[in-house]
C-alpha cells in the first residue's frame, strides 16, 4: 500500500494562493470610489451581457472581478441572503457589513476546504443615509475582509491602478471628476480605453427607494468627452 504524498500545511496555502491569484490576475481591473453624491463603479469590460456590477439589494451594489461563473455564483446568493433577512426582519437590517462577512466565510472555507479555492475578488458597496455611513468593504479570494476608506482597486494589476489612483487623488468630487480619475488609473499613461469597453454604475439617491442606476455607454461618453 502506498503512502499518501504531504504536503505542509503552509506549502498548501502558499500553492492555493498562488493558484488563486494567477485566475484572478487573467481578468481585468476595476475601481469603485466614493463622490460627492454617491458611489461610483467602473470595471473594463467590453460585454455587453456579461455584468461585473450588480445591484444586492436598495442601497448596495456588488462588484466581481476573476471567474465569471464564480463571483456571479456569490452574487446570487447575496440576493437571496438579503431578500430573506429584509422580509424576515426589516429592510434596515440589511447592511453592507453583515453582506460581507456572509460572502468572508464562503470565501474562506472554499479557500481552506474547497476542491479549489474561488479565483475572484468582491466588492461591496453600500451607500450612506442617516442609519449607516456609505461603506466599500473588498473582499479577497481567502475571505479577508478590506474596509476600504474612499476607493477600492480589484483585480490582478490592482496595485499599479491603486497607486495611479492615489497620486492624483484630491478628495471628493462630483461624477464626472470622479470618472475621469478611475478611467484614467485603470487606463495608464500609454492606452485609452473606449466607453464601449467600460461597464459603470452608481450608487446615488434619486428620490426613489432605490438608488442603483447603471449608466448606458453614450452617457460614460458624454461624462468622459466633458
Amino acid at each position: 500500500m502506498s503512502m499518501p504524498f504531504y504536503v505542509s500545511p503552509e506549502q498548501l496555502t502558499k500553492d492555493r494562493a498562488e493558484f488563486a491569484q494567477k485566475g484572478i490576475a487573467r481578468g481585468r481591473s476595476m475601481v469603485a470610489t466614493t463622490y460627492d453624491n454617491g458611489v461610483l463603479l467602473v470595471a473594463e469590460n467590453p460585454s455587453a451581457s456579461l455584468n461585473k456590477i450588480s445591484e444586492i439589494y436598495d442601497r448596495i451594489a456588488f462588484a466581481g472581478v476573476g471567474k465569471y461563473n464564480e463571483f456571479d455564483r456569490l452574487r446570487e446568493a447575496g440576493i437571496r441572503w438579503a431578500d430573506g433577512t429584509g422580509y424576515t426582519y426589516s429592510r434596515e437590517d440589511v447592511d453592507a457589513r453583515a453582506l460581507a462577512n456572509y460572502y468572508a466565510q464562503y470565501l474562506g472555507a472554499m479557500f481552506a476546504e474547497g476542491p479549489k479555492p474561488l479565483e475572484i475578488e468582491i466588492l461591496v458597496a453600500q451607500l450612506g443615509n442617516e442609519l449607516r455611513p456609505t461603506k466599500l468593504y473588498h473582499l479577497a479570494y481567502e475571505g479577508t475582509i478590506t474596509d476600504e476608506e474612499r476607493f477600492a482597486v480589484l483585480g490582478g494589476d490592482a496595485d499599479t491602478i491603486k497607486q495611479r489612483f492615489a497620486d492624483t487623488d484630491t478628495g471628493a468630487s462630483d461624477l464626472r471628476g470622479a470618472l475621469h480619475h478611475a478611467v484614467a488609473a485603470l487606463s495608464g499613461p500609454d492606452r485609452s480605453i473606449p466607453a464601449t469597453d467600460l461597464e459603470v454604475a452608481v450608487l446615488e439617491d434619486r428620490g426613489s427607494r432605490r438608488t442603483f442606476v447603471r449608466l448606458t455607454d453614450e452617457v460614460v461618453g458624454e461624462l468622459l468627452n466633458n
